[in-house]
């Protein structure tokens, strides 16, 4: 795993409420603290704010907004992470177990499960 998203992740796992991550003082303790609820609402608006970019990027041939809006999305699915007690490295895992599989039978076996 990349070293940023190591001190990202342990960054969000500090600012978690039982680790001493203060509401009043941090957003993503804020988020912990609002619940599932509000880091699932969050990541909705991220992932339309995604396809909103990526949508001006096709027009415009501009990806900065794309890169950003990205890094928001990714972010905020590595807080939803931490609150499951997940970890980057388990998706990572996660994408290794599926490198040089059909993405076609891939969805197939989850199917079969």
């Amino acid at each position: 795993m990349s070293t940023t998203l190591a001190r990202l992740a342990q960054t969000i796992e500090s600012r978690k409420l039982e680790n001493g991550g203060d509401p009043a003082t941090s957003y993503v303790a804020k988020l912990f603290s609002k619940g599932d609820d509000a880091i699932l609402k969050k990541i909705g608006e991220e992932a339309v704010e995604t396809v909103m970019a990526a949508k001006d990027a096709r027009v415009s041939g501009e990806s900065a907004a794309l890169v950003y809006e990205v890094a928001d999305l990714w972010f905020h699915s590595m807080v939803l992470l931490a609150r499951f007690d997940l970890t980057p490295q388990q998706v990572i895992d996660e994408l290794a177990r599926r490198e040089g599989l059909s993405g076609l039978d891939e969805k197939a076996s989850r199917k079969a499960d």
